[in-house]
Order: structure tokens, then C-alpha cells, then sequence
């Protein structure tokens, strides 16, 4: 753990010794202060046998061995961000694309071995995007690989894909001005099944999960026979609606420190890059048009809160405001205060800039203020947009890979290494 982890676990430990019993009404009351979080769906926290708080700093062997599925707009950029830190930071090796691929593993095909990059082999980690292909990636990845995904509530899920890929999925092209409301009132005739990223319009979930998007929800044993195999593969589904608590999940269950689970929010598109959801008929019919998506969401979201539930309510709170008052003690390292949103051409330092889906489509991002000494590379790391982060690390491990004799220069806020020859990012 490097200095600035160490003061920051080392801070939390002290705060949290000084907020007394966790039975005490301000404590009970935590959650109240931090919205979105620790409500169940029934509106009670779920009682079951708690086991005891686990440390900041994990005293078993950390799990290094990761595949995580990265779905669509669901918060799932700011989690491989975090998995790839923390991959630097314990030396582990990540599977990334090949150059034919872009930044993905040639989505939208199903995941095959062949897609990754020969001097990113053999991995412990892999977190770009993919359909899954859990034949493939068994062969790809080692014995002990712990599978984790993440989802998100169908309408919100819905209204950010169709706003984000309104110029590259043809369903949402066609619709007259880009109204959302219209293509909801009859899908089909603006969707087809065959066409290149029609997955971005129907049940994105369940395609991204490897599962077929086109079955008809009337067929009763499809889904449930589809929970089951995921549930057998993956130990834990996150949701972003409860994304702190999801990474509370995540740290049990890898044996990581409170360290390793720090972040900001990434690829988040402006206020006015959203589009308004007010109306419950819409909801209904995002709901019943994404179906197998959202039946999929409503399992995973009751398995949650049992998973949650295992754990004691005390221990949780503290855990929540631990990763809160962490993350906010390095923003205010990295940001000297609070992290300020900024559209792509404001940001000073081309490196940090988000990539931009299309014009009526604002993605956000971050500049670090000054310029810091390369002790600051934690703090450039943390705000790195996902196409940005894939190739340096993909030079950074071909360097090592093929032993070159250049050494390995650290980033420094003026730029990156010189990135690999690629082509054109693609919004697929």
C-alpha cells in the first residue's frame, strides 16, 4: 500500500474508532444521509446472522484472479478503471484487445481467445467490454478466476443507451426526432433484430450476458433456466443503484483493502445530455419492451440484499462511510477539493479526455489542477478514461512482454507514452 493509502486507511481507522457503538442513533441514522443507499426493496434492512466487521487492510492473500463482465451503461467504467489500478498496482497481468478490436474484445461477436492481445497473455484479469462466452474465457483465464458483472435498473439503463447510442444503433436512428416516447409507443417498427448494434435497443443486458435478447418473454422457463447458469458462474452481480454497498461486496469477497476500492465516477454524460424520465407509462413500457432485462434486473436485485443481508447492519454502515469519507479525502488529494465536471474540450490535458459518442452527446470528465510530480500518477490513473487507460496499459505490458531494453517512463500530467498504432475508436 503506498503512503497516500496508508494515510487515508489510517485516518478512517481513527474516525471510526471515535464514532463510538454502532447501535447508537447516529449511527442507525447514517443511513439516511447518504440517498440511494441501504433501503431494501421491502423498505427494512433484511435481518439475518451478521458476521464480524472485516479490517480496512485485508490480512488474507488478496484474489487477483478476476473476470469481470463490463456491461452497458451501468457504472461498469468506473469498475474496470478500478480494477485496472489496482491490477498495476499488485503487478497482475490483464487480458486486452488486439488492435483489430479497438478497446473491446471485437463486441458485439461473441468473446473468443483470439481477440486478445498476444503480449497481454497469460492473464489474471480481464475487464473490457465483451459478450460472454464462458467456454472461451475458461480456457483463457486460470482455475481460481472469480466472475463478477454488474447491472442496472432497467429504465434508467434504457433511457442512457438510447440517448448515448442515438447516432450508431439504426432502431434509434430512425426514429423521428429522436424521441424516445415515439419509438416506445411501437418498437418494432423502427427495430430489427439483424442489424449492427441493435443489442443497444432490446434486452442489452441479457445480450451482454451471452444470453439471446430476441427470446419471447412468454416462454416461462427461458429466464429462470438463464438466471441459473449465470448464477453459477458469477459470485457477485452488483447493481450501480447501490454502488458502494456493491463494492463493500466486492472487497469481502476478493480479500482487497479499503485502498483498492477507491474511485470517482467516470464516463458520466452531462445534465443536458440526459433525457427526462417523468412518466410512469413510459417506465412501464421501457419495462415491458427490455422484458427478459428486466426480470433479469428483479432476481439479481432480491439476491443482492441477501448477500447484504449476511452482513451485520453496523458493519456495513461503517464499510459505506468508510469508501465515502476515503474517496472524498483523495479527491481532495488529487483535485485539491472537490472534483469539478467538465466537458471534453475543457479539459486541459488531451490524455484525460472522455471520448465523445457523438455531437448531441456531452460526455464529462476531469482535469487535475498544475502539474504535479509523478508522485500524482495515482491521482491521473483515477480520472483516466477507459480508451485512454486500455492503451497504455496495453504498451506498458507489451514493453514488458517482449523485454524491450526502453525503460518504463511514469505518466506525467503532461501526457502518456506514446499510445500503440490503433485505429479509429468505434462506438461498438
Amino acid at each position: 500500500m503506498n503512503r497516500v493509502g496508508r494515510d487515508l486507511v489510517g485516518h478512517l481507522v481513527q474516525s471510526l474508532a471515535q464514532a463510538g457503538d454502532p447501535t447508537t442513533p447516529q449511527k442507525r441514522a447514517l443511513h439516511q444521509s447518504i440517498p440511494g443507499h441501504l433501503v431494501s426493496p421491502s423498505g427494512r434492512f433484511p435481518k439475518s446472522p451478521p458476521f464480524s466487521c472485516a479490517p480496512w487492510v485485508s490480512l488474507s492473500p488478496k484474489h487477483t484472479a478476476v473476470a469481470f463482465l463490463k456491461t452497458h451503461k451501468t457504472a461498469s467504467t468506473t469498475v474496470q478503471n478500478l480494477l485496472f489500478r489496482f491490477a498495476e498496482r499488485h503487478n497482475v497481468t490483464v487480458a486486452l484487445p488486439h488492435h483489430a478490436c479497438d478497446h473491446q474484445f471485437c463486441y458485439p461477436h461473441n468473446f473468443s481467445a483470439r481477440f486478445v492481445h498476444p503480449y497481454t497473455l497469460p492473464p489474471r484479469l480481464i475487464a473490457s467490454h465483451l459478450r460472454f462466452n464462458h467456454e472461451e474465457l475458461r480456457h483463457l483465464m486460470p482455475n481460481d478466476t472469480v466472475y463478477i458483472t454488474i447491472l442496472r435498473e432497467p429504465v434508467a439503463m434504457f433511457e442512457s443507451l438510447f440517448s448515448y447510442y442515438n447516432q450508431y444503433c439504426p432502431a434509434f436512428r430512425r426514429v423521428p426526432n429522436g424521441s424516445m416516447e415515439t419509438f416506445l409507443d411501437n418498437p418494432s417498427q423502427y427495430y430489427r433484430s439483424h442489424e449492427k448494434y441493435a443489442m443497444y435497443a432490446h434486452n442489452t443486458l441479457v445480450y451482454d450476458l451471452g444470453g439471446d435478447p430476441e427470446h419471447s418473454p412468454e416462454d416461462s422457463a427461458y429466464l429462470p433456466k438463464f438466471i441459473r447458469q449465470i448464477e453459477g458462474i458469477f459470485s457477485l452481480v452488483m447493481l450501480a443503484e447501490y454502488f458502494d454497498e456493491s463494492l463493500v461486496l466486492l472487497r469481502h469477497l476478493l480479500a482487497w483493502d479499503l485502498e483498492d476500492i477507491l474511485y470517482v465516477k467516470l464516463n458520466m454524460r452531462s445534465l443536458e445530455s440526459k433525457l427526462n424520465i417523468t412518466s410512469a407509462r413510459v417506465a412501464a413500457q421501457i419495462r415491458a419492451w427490455n422484458a427478459l432485462d428486466t426480470g433479469l434486473y428483479d432476481h439479481f436485485n432480491a439476491t443482492f440484499w441477501k448477500k447484504l443481508s449476511k452482513m451485520d447492519h453496523g458493519c456495513l454502515q461503517k464499510e459505506v462511510r468508510a469508501l465515502h469519507q476515503a474517496c472524498e479525502r483523495l479527491a481532495r488529494h488529487c483535485f485539491r477539493g472537490q472534483p469539478q465536471l467538465r466537458p471534453a474540450m475543457q479539459i486541459k490535458n488531451k490524455d484525460l479526455r472522455p471520448w465523445q459518442p457523438s455531437a448531441k452527446v456531452d460526455i464529462v470528465g476531469y482535469d487535475l489542477p498544475g502539474s504535479g510530480p509523478h508522485s500524482d500518477e495515482q491521482c491521473l490513473k483515477l480520472v483516466m478514461p477507459e480508451v485512454q487507460y486500455s492503451r497504455y496499459l496495453l504498451r506498458k505490458q507489451s514493453l514488458k512482454n517482449r523485454r524491450w531494453a526502453v525503460p518504463h517512463r511514469p505518466l506525467s500530467p503532461r501526457g502518456l507514452l506514446p499510445p500503440p498504432p490503433h485505429p479509429a475508436v468505434k462506438a461498438s
